[in-house]
This record gives C-alpha cells, sequence and structure tokens, in this order.
C-alpha cells in the first residue's frame, strides 16, 4: 500500500499548520510531524475506521483533527484533514464536496 496525500487535503494540513503556529512558534511544525505519523499510521490500520460520508475516518492522536481517506486498489488516498472542532454542517459540505469530485486519477 501506498499513501497519496490530495491537493485539498495538503491545503487542510497548510490551514492547520497556519493556525497552530499562529499561536505558538514552532506549533504549526508539531501540528505537521503530527499528523503525518497519524496518517504514516493509516499503512497499518488502514481500513479499520468507521465510515463517515463515505470516507474512512481516523482520529488524530495529538490534534482535534480527523482524517478522511478511501482505499482505491493499492493506494490510501487522504482526501481531507478536518478540524473537529467545526460545525458539523460545514465539515459534512467539505466532505460532500469532496466525494462529489469522485476518485482522483492515479
Amino acid at each position: 500500500m501506498k499513501i497519496r496525500i490530495l491537493p485539498e487535503a495538503e491545503r487542510d494540513l497548510d490551514l492547520g499548520a497556519d493556525f497552530y503556529e499562529s499561536q505558538s512558534p514552532g506549533a504549526g511544525d508539531s501540528f505537521i510531524r503530527g499528523l503525518l505519523d497519524d496518517i504514516d499510521g493509516l499503512l497499518k490500520h488502514g481500513g479499520v475506521h468507521a465510515k463517515y460520508r463515505g470516507f474512512h475516518r481516523a482520529m488524530s492522536h495529538r490534534f482535534p483533527f480527523a482524517i478522511f481517506y478511501d482505499l482505491n486498489g493499492g493506494l490510501i488516498d487522504i482526501y481531507a484533514v478536518l478540524d473537529c472542532r467545526q460545525d458539523p454542517k460545514a465539515i459534512d459540505s467539505r466532505l460532500a464536496t469532496r466525494k462529489a469530485a469522485g476518485d482522483p486519477t492515479p
């Protein structure tokens, strides 16, 4: 299995890092390292997480973020990395938009 972080999810990671960096210098780097560790853990545990709005949802171990992914053949596609402190309707809307875009091309 390989992991592919889609552009929308990369933007999510950047936004999260920017937020934490604005709170405390260096916290953005800690956020990125923590979330990438959680994403790497999907190589071992990918597919075991319950589905939410059509995606598997893995919770970060260090931050209040969820990783939304799907299994596509030999790939684990990361569609979104979202802050769970948002309005649930905003999360649902973002996931619906990303699911509607369809599966990415390899």
